[in-house]
Protein backbone atom coordinates (compact mmCIF):
# COMPACT_ATOMS: atom_id res chain seq x y z
CA UNK A 1 0.00 0.00 0.00
CA UNK A 2 1.63 3.50 -0.69
CA UNK A 3 1.71 6.32 2.01
CA UNK A 4 -1.04 7.91 0.12
CA UNK A 5 -3.38 4.92 0.01
CA UNK A 6 -2.41 4.61 4.02
CA UNK A 7 -3.08 7.59 5.06
CA UNK A 8 -6.44 7.32 3.16
CA UNK A 9 -7.24 4.48 5.14
CA UNK A 10 -6.39 5.80 8.83
CA UNK A 11 -8.80 8.89 7.55
CA UNK A 12 -11.50 6.80 6.66
CA UNK A 13 -11.13 5.19 9.99
CA UNK A 14 -11.48 8.26 11.64
CA UNK A 15 -14.65 9.39 9.86
CA UNK A 16 -16.39 6.45 11.09
CA UNK A 17 -15.35 6.60 14.70
CA UNK A 18 -16.95 9.76 14.75
CA UNK A 19 -20.20 10.18 16.27
CA UNK A 20 -23.18 11.67 14.91
CA UNK A 21 -23.33 15.20 16.48
CA UNK A 22 -19.41 15.08 15.63
CA UNK A 23 -19.48 14.23 12.18
CA UNK A 24 -22.67 16.94 11.28
CA UNK A 25 -20.20 19.63 12.83
CA UNK A 26 -17.12 18.24 10.52
CA UNK A 27 -19.76 18.73 7.66
CA UNK A 28 -21.33 21.82 8.14
CA UNK A 29 -17.87 23.33 8.18
CA UNK A 30 -16.97 22.06 5.23
CA UNK A 31 -13.74 20.38 6.71
CA UNK A 32 -15.01 17.00 5.32
CA UNK A 33 -16.54 16.24 2.02
CA UNK A 34 -19.98 14.34 1.85
CA UNK A 35 -18.23 12.46 -0.73
CA UNK A 36 -15.53 11.43 1.90
CA UNK A 37 -17.78 10.68 4.72
CA UNK A 38 -19.91 7.75 1.96
CA UNK A 39 -16.94 6.56 0.66
CA UNK A 40 -15.64 5.99 4.08
CA UNK A 41 -18.50 4.43 5.29
CA UNK A 42 -19.61 1.90 2.12
CA UNK A 43 -15.76 0.82 2.43
CA UNK A 44 -15.86 0.23 6.35
CA UNK A 45 -19.46 -1.22 5.36
CA UNK A 46 -18.02 -3.85 2.90
CA UNK A 47 -15.39 -4.82 5.17
CA UNK A 48 -17.21 -5.47 9.09
CA UNK A 49 -21.03 -6.18 7.73
CA UNK A 50 -20.38 -9.61 6.54
CA UNK A 51 -19.02 -10.40 10.50
CA UNK A 52 -22.68 -8.98 11.73
CA UNK A 53 -25.17 -8.98 9.17
CA UNK A 54 -26.70 -6.42 10.15
CA UNK A 55 -27.44 -4.06 7.32
CA UNK A 56 -29.64 -5.45 4.41
CA UNK A 57 -31.02 -3.96 1.19
CA UNK A 58 -28.21 -1.62 0.44
CA UNK A 59 -28.54 0.83 -2.15
CA UNK A 60 -26.23 0.81 -5.58
CA UNK A 61 -23.01 2.70 -4.58
CA UNK A 62 -22.68 4.54 -7.33
CA UNK A 63 -25.89 6.54 -6.36
CA UNK A 64 -25.31 7.35 -2.95
CA UNK A 65 -21.96 8.68 -4.25
CA UNK A 66 -23.71 10.87 -6.63
CA UNK A 67 -26.16 11.59 -3.84
CA UNK A 68 -23.29 12.66 -1.76
CA UNK A 69 -21.62 14.95 -4.64
CA UNK A 70 -25.26 16.33 -4.39
CA UNK A 71 -24.80 17.07 -1.17
CA UNK A 72 -21.50 18.54 -1.75
CA UNK A 73 -22.47 20.85 -4.47
CA UNK A 74 -25.59 22.45 -2.04
CA UNK A 75 -23.17 23.55 0.76
CA UNK A 76 -20.99 24.71 -1.94
CA UNK A 77 -23.96 27.29 -2.41
CA UNK A 78 -24.52 27.80 0.88
CA UNK A 79 -27.23 25.66 0.64
CA UNK A 80 -27.58 23.44 4.24
CA UNK A 81 -30.55 20.75 4.60
CA UNK A 82 -29.76 20.11 8.61
CA UNK A 83 -27.41 18.41 10.98
CA UNK A 84 -27.84 15.23 9.12
CA UNK A 85 -26.74 16.44 5.46
CA UNK A 86 -25.11 14.10 3.61
CA UNK A 87 -24.75 11.43 6.66
CA UNK A 88 -25.78 7.94 5.73
CA UNK A 89 -28.37 6.33 7.02
CA UNK A 90 -29.67 2.69 6.99
CA UNK A 91 -33.36 2.19 8.41
CA UNK A 92 -34.87 -0.26 10.24
CA UNK A 93 -36.90 -2.77 7.81
CA UNK A 94 -40.44 -2.55 9.69
CA UNK A 95 -40.50 1.70 8.85
CA UNK A 96 -41.35 2.37 5.06
CA UNK A 97 -38.57 3.73 3.06
CA UNK A 98 -39.52 5.27 -0.87
CA UNK A 99 -37.66 3.06 -3.72
CA UNK A 100 -36.42 0.39 -0.92
CA UNK A 101 -37.67 -2.31 -0.12
CA UNK A 102 -39.23 -3.05 2.83
CA UNK A 103 -39.95 -6.50 4.06
CA UNK A 104 -40.17 -7.12 7.73
CA UNK A 105 -38.04 -9.51 7.47
CA UNK A 106 -40.84 -11.86 6.05
CA UNK A 107 -40.55 -14.03 2.46
CA UNK A 108 -44.25 -12.38 1.68
CA UNK A 109 -42.84 -9.30 1.75
CA UNK A 110 -39.43 -9.75 0.12
CA UNK A 111 -40.58 -7.57 -3.45
CA UNK A 112 -42.07 -4.71 -1.28
CA UNK A 113 -41.04 -1.67 -2.38
CA UNK A 114 -42.79 1.43 -0.98
CA UNK A 115 -44.04 4.60 -2.99
CA UNK A 116 -43.40 6.71 0.24
CA UNK A 117 -41.71 7.16 3.17
CA UNK A 118 -42.55 6.68 7.01
CA UNK A 119 -43.16 10.03 8.38
CA UNK A 120 -39.90 9.29 10.45
CA UNK A 121 -38.16 8.82 7.54
CA UNK A 122 -39.22 11.67 5.85
CA UNK A 123 -38.07 13.80 8.57
CA UNK A 124 -34.51 12.59 8.90
CA UNK A 125 -34.35 12.86 5.05
CA UNK A 126 -35.45 16.15 5.34
CA UNK A 127 -32.60 16.90 7.86
CA UNK A 128 -30.35 15.68 5.36
CA UNK A 129 -29.57 12.15 5.61
CA UNK A 130 -28.72 9.79 2.86
CA UNK A 131 -30.56 6.40 3.15
CA UNK A 132 -28.10 3.54 2.10
CA UNK A 133 -30.34 0.60 2.88
CA UNK A 134 -31.98 -1.14 5.49
CA UNK A 135 -31.53 -2.47 8.93
CA UNK A 136 -32.23 -5.83 9.72
CA UNK A 137 -35.11 -7.49 11.76
CA UNK A 138 -36.67 -10.38 13.51
CA UNK A 139 -39.82 -11.69 10.87
CA UNK A 140 -42.59 -8.36 11.37
CA UNK A 141 -40.22 -7.20 14.44
CA UNK A 142 -41.81 -10.22 16.63
CA UNK A 143 -38.98 -11.27 19.57
CA UNK A 144 -36.09 -9.54 21.18
CA UNK A 145 -34.06 -12.01 18.97
CA UNK A 146 -33.22 -10.32 15.30
CA UNK A 147 -33.15 -13.62 12.84
CA UNK A 148 -35.72 -13.94 9.67
CA UNK A 149 -35.71 -16.40 6.80
CA UNK A 150 -34.86 -13.40 4.30
CA UNK A 151 -31.48 -12.20 5.54
CA UNK A 152 -30.17 -14.73 8.11
CA UNK A 153 -29.44 -13.77 12.09
CA UNK A 154 -27.86 -10.24 13.04
CA UNK A 155 -24.79 -10.95 15.44
CA UNK A 156 -23.45 -9.10 18.59
CA UNK A 157 -20.57 -6.59 18.33
CA UNK A 158 -18.93 -7.60 20.93
CA UNK A 159 -19.45 -11.29 20.17
CA UNK A 160 -20.08 -12.62 16.90
CA UNK A 161 -21.51 -16.13 18.28
CA UNK A 162 -24.04 -13.76 20.14
CA UNK A 163 -27.52 -12.34 19.35
CA UNK A 164 -27.83 -8.57 18.78
CA UNK A 165 -31.29 -8.49 20.39
CA UNK A 166 -34.09 -7.51 18.58
CA UNK A 167 -36.13 -6.24 17.76
CA UNK A 168 -33.59 -3.40 16.52
CA UNK A 169 -30.83 -5.93 16.16
CA UNK A 170 -29.82 -4.57 12.87
CA UNK A 171 -29.72 -0.58 13.88
CA UNK A 172 -27.35 -1.44 17.38
CA UNK A 173 -24.98 -3.98 15.94
CA UNK A 174 -24.55 -1.65 13.13
CA UNK A 175 -23.98 0.88 15.83
CA UNK A 176 -21.57 -0.19 17.57
CA UNK A 177 -19.80 -1.54 14.69
CA UNK A 178 -19.31 1.85 13.20
CA UNK A 179 -21.47 1.19 10.40
CA UNK A 180 -23.84 4.33 10.99
CA UNK A 181 -22.90 7.57 13.29
CA UNK A 182 -26.39 7.33 14.92
CA UNK A 183 -29.72 5.38 14.59
CA UNK A 184 -33.44 5.12 14.50
CA UNK A 185 -35.86 1.91 15.96
CA UNK A 186 -38.84 1.18 16.94
CA UNK A 187 -39.88 -0.52 20.51
CA UNK A 188 -43.30 -2.10 21.64
CA UNK A 189 -41.39 -4.78 23.82
CA UNK A 190 -37.66 -3.51 24.32
CA UNK A 191 -37.03 -3.36 20.96
CA UNK A 192 -34.71 -0.45 21.71
CA UNK A 193 -33.83 -1.05 24.71
CA UNK A 194 -32.73 -4.92 24.46
CA UNK A 195 -30.64 -4.53 21.85
CA UNK A 196 -29.36 -1.44 23.01
CA UNK A 197 -28.46 -3.15 26.57
CA UNK A 198 -26.36 -5.98 24.65
CA UNK A 199 -24.12 -4.19 22.50
CA UNK A 200 -23.55 -1.30 25.23
CA UNK A 201 -25.38 1.51 23.57
CA UNK A 202 -27.95 4.30 24.49
CA UNK A 203 -31.34 3.51 23.51
CA UNK A 204 -34.85 5.96 23.80
CA UNK A 205 -38.18 4.49 23.94
CA UNK A 206 -39.55 8.04 23.51
CA UNK A 207 -43.38 8.93 25.36
CA UNK A 208 -46.20 7.82 23.32
CA UNK A 209 -46.85 10.22 21.03
CA UNK A 210 -42.95 12.02 20.70
CA UNK A 211 -42.47 10.42 17.59
CA UNK A 212 -46.08 10.27 15.38
CA UNK A 213 -46.05 7.34 13.10
CA UNK A 214 -47.73 7.80 9.47
CA UNK A 215 -49.08 6.70 7.63
CA UNK A 216 -50.59 3.71 9.87
CA UNK A 217 -54.38 2.77 9.45
CA UNK A 218 -54.71 2.65 13.33
CA UNK A 219 -54.15 5.91 14.26
CA UNK A 220 -56.59 5.53 17.36
CA UNK A 221 -55.87 1.98 17.95
CA UNK A 222 -53.54 -0.12 20.37
CA UNK A 223 -50.50 2.22 20.94
CA UNK A 224 -47.80 -0.05 21.95
CA UNK A 225 -45.12 0.42 19.89
CA UNK A 226 -43.52 3.58 18.95
CA UNK A 227 -40.53 4.48 16.61
CA UNK A 228 -37.32 6.27 18.64
CA UNK A 229 -33.38 7.20 18.68
CA UNK A 230 -30.38 5.45 19.54
CA UNK A 231 -26.83 5.94 19.22
CA UNK A 232 -23.47 6.03 21.18
CA UNK A 233 -23.38 9.24 23.16
CA UNK A 234 -26.79 10.69 24.98
CA UNK A 235 -25.80 13.91 22.67
CA UNK A 236 -26.63 12.06 19.45
CA UNK A 237 -29.70 10.61 20.38
CA UNK A 238 -31.17 13.40 21.69
CA UNK A 239 -30.17 15.28 18.58
CA UNK A 240 -32.00 12.44 16.21
CA UNK A 241 -34.94 12.64 18.56
CA UNK A 242 -35.05 16.53 17.75
CA UNK A 243 -35.76 15.30 14.07
CA UNK A 244 -38.19 12.53 15.14
CA UNK A 245 -40.11 14.36 17.25
CA UNK A 246 -42.72 16.83 16.78
CA UNK A 247 -46.60 16.55 16.05
CA UNK A 248 -48.04 15.88 12.52
CA UNK A 249 -51.53 16.69 11.41
CA UNK A 250 -52.12 12.81 10.29
CA UNK A 251 -51.41 11.28 13.66
CA UNK A 252 -53.62 13.16 16.05
CA UNK A 253 -52.62 11.70 19.77
CA UNK A 254 -49.07 13.42 18.27
CA UNK A 255 -47.70 15.10 21.06
CA UNK A 256 -47.64 19.28 20.48
CA UNK A 257 -44.57 20.62 21.65
CA UNK A 258 -41.80 21.93 19.86
CA UNK A 259 -38.67 18.90 19.46
CA UNK A 260 -36.11 21.41 19.19
CA UNK A 261 -35.46 21.52 22.79
CA UNK A 262 -34.07 18.39 22.60
CA UNK A 263 -31.65 20.07 20.29
CA UNK A 264 -29.57 21.65 22.84
CA UNK A 265 -27.25 20.37 25.59
CA UNK A 266 -28.85 17.37 27.38
CA UNK A 267 -26.87 17.60 30.80
CA UNK A 268 -28.35 19.30 33.80
CA UNK A 269 -28.34 18.89 37.97
CA UNK A 270 -28.73 15.40 39.29
CA UNK A 271 -28.15 16.41 42.99
CA UNK A 272 -30.59 14.60 44.92
CA UNK A 273 -32.69 12.84 42.26
CA UNK A 274 -34.51 10.14 43.59
CA UNK A 275 -34.21 7.00 41.71
CA UNK A 276 -36.50 3.88 42.23
CA UNK A 277 -34.87 0.91 41.40
CA UNK A 278 -37.35 -1.56 41.19
CA UNK A 279 -35.00 -4.74 40.04
CA UNK A 280 -36.59 -7.85 39.68
CA UNK A 281 -39.31 -6.63 41.30
CA UNK A 282 -39.09 -8.88 44.56
CA UNK A 283 -37.94 -11.89 43.00
CA UNK A 284 -40.98 -12.05 40.65
CA UNK A 285 -38.65 -11.81 37.50
CA UNK A 286 -36.68 -14.47 36.69
CA UNK A 287 -33.09 -13.13 36.19
CA UNK A 288 -29.79 -14.96 34.91
CA UNK A 289 -27.41 -15.06 37.27
CA UNK A 290 -25.00 -11.53 37.10
CA UNK A 291 -27.21 -9.35 35.67
CA UNK A 292 -28.30 -7.64 38.79
CA UNK A 293 -24.77 -7.22 39.85
CA UNK A 294 -24.12 -5.75 36.58
CA UNK A 295 -27.00 -3.41 37.14
CA UNK A 296 -26.18 -2.28 40.61
CA UNK A 297 -22.89 -1.07 38.94
CA UNK A 298 -24.70 1.63 37.23
CA UNK A 299 -26.78 2.33 40.26
CA UNK A 300 -23.53 3.17 42.52
CA UNK A 301 -22.60 5.41 39.33
CA UNK A 302 -25.85 7.13 39.62
CA UNK A 303 -24.99 7.54 43.61
CA UNK A 304 -21.34 9.24 42.16
CA UNK A 305 -23.40 12.07 40.62
CA UNK A 306 -25.58 12.89 43.10
CA UNK A 307 -28.50 10.62 42.82
CA UNK A 308 -30.38 9.04 46.01
CA UNK A 309 -31.08 5.46 45.10
CA UNK A 310 -33.77 3.55 46.94
CA UNK A 311 -35.47 -0.30 46.59
CA UNK A 312 -38.89 0.60 45.51
CA UNK A 313 -41.45 -1.83 44.33
CA UNK A 314 -44.57 -0.57 42.78
CA UNK A 315 -48.25 -1.24 43.97
CA UNK A 316 -49.56 -3.70 41.64
CA UNK A 317 -49.59 -7.23 40.70
CA UNK A 318 -47.28 -8.06 38.15
CA UNK A 319 -49.14 -11.08 37.03
CA UNK A 320 -52.14 -8.44 36.25
CA UNK A 321 -49.60 -6.46 34.01
CA UNK A 322 -48.30 -9.82 32.14
CA UNK A 323 -52.30 -10.66 31.43
CA UNK A 324 -53.26 -7.17 30.07
CA UNK A 325 -49.52 -7.30 28.32
CA UNK A 326 -50.48 -10.51 26.44
CA UNK A 327 -53.83 -9.62 25.72
CA UNK A 328 -53.36 -6.20 23.85
CA UNK A 329 -50.13 -7.06 22.10
CA UNK A 330 -52.27 -10.51 20.72
CA UNK A 331 -54.69 -8.05 19.65
CA UNK A 332 -52.40 -5.87 18.04
CA UNK A 333 -50.77 -8.60 16.21
CA UNK A 334 -53.63 -10.17 14.91
CA UNK A 335 -55.30 -6.83 14.05
CA UNK A 336 -52.28 -6.34 11.62
CA UNK A 337 -51.52 -10.21 10.43
CA UNK A 338 -54.96 -11.79 10.21
CA UNK A 339 -55.50 -11.25 6.36
CA UNK A 340 -52.45 -13.83 5.91
CA UNK A 341 -52.81 -16.39 8.88
CA UNK A 342 -56.35 -16.64 6.70
CA UNK A 343 -55.15 -17.56 3.59
CA UNK A 344 -53.72 -20.57 3.19
CA UNK A 345 -51.33 -19.76 0.87
CA UNK A 346 -49.72 -17.27 3.37
CA UNK A 347 -50.32 -19.10 6.42
CA UNK A 348 -47.63 -21.45 6.44
CA UNK A 349 -45.04 -18.74 5.46
CA UNK A 350 -45.36 -17.19 8.91
CA UNK A 351 -43.40 -17.92 11.51
CA UNK A 352 -44.69 -19.99 14.53
CA UNK A 353 -44.84 -16.89 17.25
CA UNK A 354 -47.01 -14.83 14.69
CA UNK A 355 -49.23 -17.78 14.36
CA UNK A 356 -49.32 -18.07 18.21
CA UNK A 357 -50.30 -14.36 18.63
CA UNK A 358 -52.74 -14.10 15.76
CA UNK A 359 -54.95 -17.02 17.05
CA UNK A 360 -54.81 -16.07 20.29
CA UNK A 361 -56.29 -12.72 18.75
CA UNK A 362 -58.66 -13.94 16.80
CA UNK A 363 -60.23 -15.53 20.30
CA UNK A 364 -60.61 -12.47 21.93
CA UNK A 365 -63.78 -10.83 22.38
CA UNK A 366 -64.72 -6.95 22.47
CA UNK A 367 -65.22 -7.45 26.60
CA UNK A 368 -61.47 -8.99 26.40
CA UNK A 369 -60.09 -6.14 25.02
CA UNK A 370 -62.07 -3.48 27.29
CA UNK A 371 -61.16 -5.43 30.46
CA UNK A 372 -57.01 -5.09 29.35
CA UNK A 373 -57.14 -1.29 28.71
CA UNK A 374 -59.11 -1.11 31.73
CA UNK A 375 -56.30 -2.91 33.92
CA UNK A 376 -53.69 -1.21 31.33
CA UNK A 377 -55.05 2.36 33.20
CA UNK A 378 -54.81 1.20 36.31
CA UNK A 379 -50.76 0.54 35.94
CA UNK A 380 -50.89 3.87 35.07
CA UNK A 381 -52.30 5.39 38.03
CA UNK A 382 -49.83 3.01 39.87
CA UNK A 383 -47.43 3.92 38.31
CA UNK A 384 -47.71 7.57 38.49
CA UNK A 385 -48.10 7.13 42.28
CA UNK A 386 -44.38 5.78 41.96
CA UNK A 387 -43.46 8.90 40.43
CA UNK A 388 -44.92 11.24 43.70
CA UNK A 389 -41.70 9.29 45.79
CA UNK A 390 -39.36 9.10 42.80
CA UNK A 391 -38.25 11.35 39.92
CA UNK A 392 -37.12 8.45 38.25
CA UNK A 393 -37.42 4.37 37.96
CA UNK A 394 -34.63 2.11 37.26
CA UNK A 395 -34.68 -1.76 36.03
CA UNK A 396 -32.30 -4.14 34.25
CA UNK A 397 -33.14 -3.47 30.26
CA UNK A 398 -32.92 -7.34 29.97
CA UNK A 399 -32.89 -10.56 32.20
CA UNK A 400 -31.03 -12.31 30.18
CA UNK A 401 -27.24 -11.56 28.83
CA UNK A 402 -26.87 -12.23 25.05
CA UNK A 403 -27.41 -15.47 23.98
CA UNK A 404 -26.28 -17.83 21.32
CA UNK A 405 -27.35 -16.07 18.21
CA UNK A 406 -28.50 -19.69 16.61
CA UNK A 407 -31.14 -20.28 19.27
CA UNK A 408 -34.37 -18.48 19.06
CA UNK A 409 -35.23 -17.72 22.19
CA UNK A 410 -34.45 -18.87 25.62
CA UNK A 411 -36.66 -21.23 27.31
CA UNK A 412 -35.85 -20.78 30.41
CA UNK A 413 -33.91 -18.75 33.19
CA UNK A 414 -31.56 -19.21 36.28
CA UNK A 415 -34.50 -22.87 36.48
CA UNK A 416 -37.34 -21.10 35.47
CA UNK A 417 -39.25 -21.86 32.20
CA UNK A 418 -40.70 -19.72 29.91
CA UNK A 419 -44.17 -20.59 29.01
CA UNK A 420 -43.81 -18.02 25.79
CA UNK A 421 -41.59 -16.83 23.11
CA UNK A 422 -40.94 -13.45 25.19
CA UNK A 423 -41.76 -13.86 28.66
CA UNK A 424 -37.96 -13.41 29.02
CA UNK A 425 -38.40 -10.03 27.79
CA UNK A 426 -41.24 -9.07 30.85
CA UNK A 427 -38.91 -6.67 32.43
CA UNK A 428 -39.66 -4.03 29.69
CA UNK A 429 -43.74 -4.36 29.48
CA UNK A 430 -44.06 -1.80 32.70
CA UNK A 431 -43.02 1.44 30.36
CA UNK A 432 -44.50 -0.01 27.09
CA UNK A 433 -48.08 -0.08 28.50
CA UNK A 434 -47.63 3.08 30.16
CA UNK A 435 -46.55 5.12 27.43
CA UNK A 436 -43.72 6.70 29.32
CA UNK A 437 -40.36 7.21 27.98
CA UNK A 438 -37.38 4.78 29.10
CA UNK A 439 -34.02 5.20 28.27
CA UNK A 440 -31.07 2.34 28.44
CA UNK A 441 -27.91 3.10 29.83
CA UNK A 442 -24.79 0.99 29.46
CA UNK A 443 -24.47 -0.45 32.60
CA UNK A 444 -21.31 -3.10 32.43
CA UNK A 445 -20.16 -6.52 31.59
CA UNK A 446 -20.05 -9.37 33.31
CA UNK A 447 -17.33 -11.70 33.91
CA UNK A 448 -17.68 -13.36 30.14
CA UNK A 449 -17.54 -10.19 28.17
CA UNK A 450 -21.29 -10.13 28.04
CA UNK A 451 -22.86 -6.10 28.12
CA UNK A 452 -26.22 -5.45 29.90
CA UNK A 453 -28.35 -1.97 30.79
CA UNK A 454 -31.06 -0.64 32.74
CA UNK A 455 -33.89 1.15 31.65
CA UNK A 456 -34.20 4.80 33.28
CA UNK A 457 -37.94 5.34 33.51
CA UNK A 458 -39.27 9.05 33.58
CA UNK A 459 -42.95 10.64 34.05
CA UNK A 460 -45.31 10.41 30.88
CA UNK A 461 -43.98 13.31 28.73
CA UNK A 462 -40.64 13.78 30.61
CA UNK A 463 -38.30 12.72 27.82
CA UNK A 464 -35.92 15.60 28.23
CA UNK A 465 -35.58 14.76 31.93
CA UNK A 466 -34.52 11.30 31.35
CA UNK A 467 -32.40 11.97 28.50
CA UNK A 468 -30.42 14.68 31.37
CA UNK A 469 -30.49 12.16 33.82
CA UNK A 470 -28.73 9.93 31.02
CA UNK A 471 -26.27 12.73 30.32
CA UNK A 472 -24.77 12.83 33.62
CA UNK A 473 -24.78 9.22 33.89
CA UNK A 474 -22.82 9.04 30.65
CA UNK A 475 -19.62 11.40 32.40
CA UNK A 476 -19.57 8.60 35.08
CA UNK A 477 -19.58 5.67 33.12
CA UNK A 478 -15.84 6.50 31.43
CA UNK A 479 -14.99 2.74 32.10
CA UNK A 480 -17.92 1.20 30.34
CA UNK A 481 -18.14 3.42 27.55
CA UNK A 482 -15.02 3.11 26.97
CA UNK A 483 -14.95 -1.53 26.16
CA UNK A 484 -15.31 -0.95 22.52
CA UNK A 485 -15.75 -3.80 19.96
CA UNK A 486 -13.41 -4.69 17.08
CA UNK A 487 -14.81 -3.31 14.93
CA UNK A 488 -12.02 -2.36 12.60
Amino acid sequence: MSDNASQRAVAQEEIVALGAVALSGMIGARTISCREVMTAYLAHIDRVNPRVNAIVSRRDPDVLLAEADACDRELARGDYRGWLHGIPQAIKDLSPTAGIATTFGSPLFADQIPSRDGLMVERMKTAGAIIIGKTNTPEFGLGSQTYNPLFGATRNAYDHALTAGGSSGGAAAALAMRMLPVADGSDMMGSLRNPAAFNNLFGLRPSFGRVPQAPVPDVFGQQLGTEGPMGRSVADVAQLLATQAGPDASAPLSIAEDPARFATDPRGDTQGLRIGWIGDWQGYLPMEDGVLDVCEQALRRLETIGCVVAPMTPDFDPARLWRCWNTLRHWAVAGKLAPLHANPDTRGRLKPEACWEIEHGLALSALDIHHANVERSAWYQALRRCFDRFDVLAMPSAQVFAFDAATHWPTEIAGHAMDTYHRWMEVVIGASLAGVPAMNVPAGFDARGRAMGVQLIGPHRADLAVLRLAAAYEQAADDVLAKTPEWR
